[in-house]
């Protein structure tokens, strides 16, 4: 595990071992960074229970003596908030979560690099509110969910992409807000809130988009006090009678005007598959589209426009297939993040994930060693030590699977821990080493089901 820079040779240590000079030092270095730019920002998600009636400022007061007080460093990850002497956190906080943006948790953050952020919560627990649409027999247009929701809770930690990527999204939704609030001239300077995520089906796309919506929405709790996700049924868009789709389009985004209007709520869009509204023009226009298809595109790009005037909305689009995206929507996505086929850290991880759920659900025995959390390594853990010629058994047989399952989407990925205890035909609890071997049968055999399909 190691320091982030600055953090010198304290990382391992305790207040009460360091020399008392120099600690006198350390007191004088912390003091001034308290006062630095350069301080790192952390954020402190805590999610009250649902019976929790407790005063927001309250909790992040309590949150923030709990983690003043736990010691020098802090890495990403739960917070154990079981173990402080504050019976109100105990009553009111579900959970706690520590994002530095820095990673998985291989790099230590000391307290005086950084500030905090806290963000305190509750789930809505309601449910997807459907659009009525005119009339019975038509297909709701969109489904409408109050964030932070409760079906979402948890899902931006469940996803592993290569390094990056999801900050890359924060980072750019946080500056999308920032110019917003500041005033920045359109005219001058560009940016259309939208985001295109592309890559072949099954890699999370829209689950991602989900749980970007989600965090933002705690993330900006302070900003707005409300956060809605539309998800657009872009099928039902398309109308029986001719001509008819173009102005279905134009009726939904009037009804998310009408939610944007109100300047303290934060409003996702989210369009699933959007190849089917934003077909290239250029096909219909040869005719191997139908011509409707034309007033569709046309109508959504004039929508989106006029959604530039509101601060507070952001549009979250997929597709699979980008080559048939009209070059005119491409042009407005400021950020154009492909997503593909999960890499061999990410394989690994997600199974590493799998393994401590199972665990945890008591259906798989913990190693004689420890728990699984601490039997199966990180990836840059178990690289190291296959380097040292000192490989964890366990850990890589795990990375073994994961070589194995190259190509698998990460909902096939998902999927396998269920196929392989299914295949041992157990009802009691299965030993790892067993339950491992099955895993990478499993693993073999989707992928060569995939094979035979391909061709």
């Amino acid at each position: 595990m190691d320091v982030c820079p600055a953090a010198g040779a304290l990382g391992g240590a305790g207040a009460g071992d360091l020399d008392p000079a120099f600690a006198d030092a350390t007191a004088k270095l912390s003091n001034a960074s308290l006062f630095s730019s350069d301080r790192i920002e952390v954020s402190v998600e805590v999610c009250l229970k649902p019976t929790s009636s407790a005063r927001h400022e309250d909790v992040k007061d309590a949150i923030e003596r709990m983690l003043h007080n736990q010691g020098l460093s802090l890495v990403d990850g739960p917070v154990n908030f079981q173990q402080t002497e504050e019976a109100f956190l105990i009553d009111n906080v579900q959970s706690v979560l520590c994002d530095t943006g820095r990673g998985t948790g291989d790099c230590v953050l000391l307290f005086w690099q950084v500030y905090f952020k806290v963000s305190v919560y509750q789930l809505n627990e309601e449910g997807a509110a459907d659009d009525e649409g005119d009339g019975a027999e038509e297909l709701p247009s969109f489904q409408e969910w109050s964030l932070p929701a409760k079906e979402f809770h948890g899902l931006w930690e469940s996803l592993i992409y290569a390094t990056g990527l999801k900050q890359r999204l924060l980072q750019y939704s946080k500056t999308a807000v920032l110019f917003a609030d500041k005033g920045v001239d359109h005219n001058l300077i560009s940016w259309n809130r939208v985001i295109l995520l592309h890559g072949p089906p099954g890699t999370g796309k829209t689950s991602l988009c989900k749980a970007l919506a989600q965090k933002l929405a705690i993330r900006f709790k302070d900003r707005y006090h409300s956060s809605q996700l539309v998800e657009v049924n872009a099928h039902s868009l398309f109308s029986k009678w001719f001509s008819e789709s173009g102005k279905l389009v134009t009726k939904l985004f009037q009804k998310i005007q009408d939610l944007v209007e109100d300047a303290d709520s934060l409003v996702f869009v989210l369009i699933d598959e959007v190849e089917s509204l934003a077909a290239a023009r250029q096909a219909a226009l040869s005719g191997s589209e139908p011509s409707d298809s034309i007033r569709v595109v046309n109508a959504l790009l004039t929508q989106l426009d006029k959604l530039r005037s509101w601060p507070n909305v952001v549009v979250l689009t997929t597709s699979n297939i980008t080559g048939a995206i009209d070059l005119a929507f491409v042009d407005r996505a400021d950020i154009k993040a492909y997503i593909g086929p999960p890499t061999l850290e990410a394989r690994y991880e997600i199974l590493r994930s799998c393994m401590k759920e199972l665990e945890r659900t008591g259906l798989i025995s913990s190693s004689a060693n420890g728990s699984i959390s601490e039997t199966f390594v990180s990836y840059d853990t178990l690289l190291q030590s296959m380097n040292c010629s000192m490989p964890d058994i366990l850990s890589n047989s795990l990375l073994q699977t994961a070589e194995a399952a190259e190509g698998l989407s990460g909902r096939v990925l998902r999927k396998l821990p269920f196929l392989a205890y299914a295949g041992m035909a157990l009802e009691t609890k299965v030993d790892t080493h067993h339950f491992l071997v099955a895993l990478k049968e499993a693993a073999q055999r989707e992928r060569s089901e995939r094979d035979t399909n391909d061709k």
